[in-house]
């Protein structure tokens, strides 16, 4: 029987927890950590979620993530082999966000299924890529009103398009990084450990266990944050593409992206003339770039404007020289406070 269940029809991170016979390794699997266990094999889509299975899962799973390191998650292809092991898997997934993975879904027929969006607040991201394309026109034809910027959506009281009001913090429909909120990455733990209980029930407690220890790690993570970045000079954050709405949204600071949601989409003349006003009147001292966004733009915007460039890692893929989630995150808020003279 199949028991897929669909929380929400949005957008793309996957698990996929198969029990270790029937799936000794992938062609396509790298990336995080090598799960510490010999229970289930436990496949994560990509890094926030290999995290999350490992923490979750302890002793019990072995965890690979599908996405290799260093490749950025958009771009993810899946060989037949990889594919074929989906109608024995159970999988935890965010879809929308990867093609290659939605593509998979459709052909194949898991036995278990949980899509995560529900759990971590995701407000659906449906219609992404073609959202993104719009957004990459519009900045092509130079279509930020001065008042309003009506063409991309962000208007300077409500940004009603794109969902970032400023008052309200209603969040943009199109944007799955939901893991740059330590918050919204606690409740898709509890969501990951009851979905490995259903299929180790003989385990439940402990992952339950590991669940709430991970919740309170994250809690403290969430707390440094909110105090870290309480008192700042500068509220504005101009970033390599706007994968940072969830963390903005958290922690009341407001994002101007070079780019949309789509990272490869190269910014307009009259982007980067709108983006120049912003550092200038918001006293921006920092322009920020991601290890997987090529920085020349940022960093040549950031030479003409005598402003610094720093490192905001949006937590795609295992970090760099080692460490995990939270001293990714924990990274990222000491660049925070640092450009944004936070006291």
């Amino acid at each position: 029987m199949n028991t897929r269940r669909s929380l929400a029809p949005v957008a793309a991170l996957t698990l996929l927890a198969v029990p270790l016979a029937s799936c000794s390794g992938t062609a396509d699997a790298g990336g995080g950590d090598e799960g510490r266990g010999d229970g289930l094999e436990v496949l994560a889509s990509m890094y926030p979620l290999d995290f999350v299975a490992s923490e979750v899962g302890g002793e019990h799973v072995t965890v690979s993530s599908v996405t290799p390191a260093g490749v950025d998650p958009h771009d993810l292809e899946l060989s037949p082999a990889t594919v074929a092991q989906f109608d024995n898997a159970t999988i935890v997934y965010l879809s929308g966000f990867q093609a290659a993975l939605d593509d998979a879904l459709e052909v194949t027929s898991p036995e278990h299924a949980l899509d995560v969006a529900e759990a971590a607040g995701v407000h659906g991201v449906e219609g992404q890529g073609e959202r993104a394309g719009q957004e990459a026109a519009g900045h092509a034809e130079g279509g930020h009103e001065e008042e309003g910027h009506a063409e991309d959506g962000h208007e300077e009281e409500g940004h009603a398009e794109d969902g970032h009001e400023h008052a309200g913090h209603e969040h943009e429909a199109g944007d799955p990084h939901f893991w740059l909120d330590p918050n919204r990455v606690a409740d898709v733990a509890d969501a990951v450990s009851a979905e490995l209980s259903d299929v180790d029930p003989e385990h439940a407690e402990e992952y339950r266990a590991n669940a709430e220890e991970l919740r309170g790690e994250l809690e403290k993570l969430d707390a440094d944050f909110a105090a870290g970045l309480e008192q700042c000079e500068i509220r504005t954050i101009v970033t390599a593409h706007e994968a940072y709405g969830y963390l903005a949204e958290a922690y009341d600071l407001e994002q101007v992206g070079l780019s949309g949601l789509d990272p490869e989409a190269e910014p307009s003349p009259a982007r980067l003339a709108e983006i120049t006003e912003v550092v200038e009147g918001s006293g921006v001292s920092t322009i920020f770039t991601e290890s997987l966004v090529n920085p020349a733009v940022a960093e040549s915007l950031a030479n003409d404007l005598g402003v610094d460039v720093a490192l905001l890692d949006p937590v795609e893929t295992a970090p760099e020289g080692g460490g995990d989630y939270v001293d990714a995150m924990r990274a990222n808020l000491d660049a925070l406070t640092s450009a944004l003279r936070c006291s």
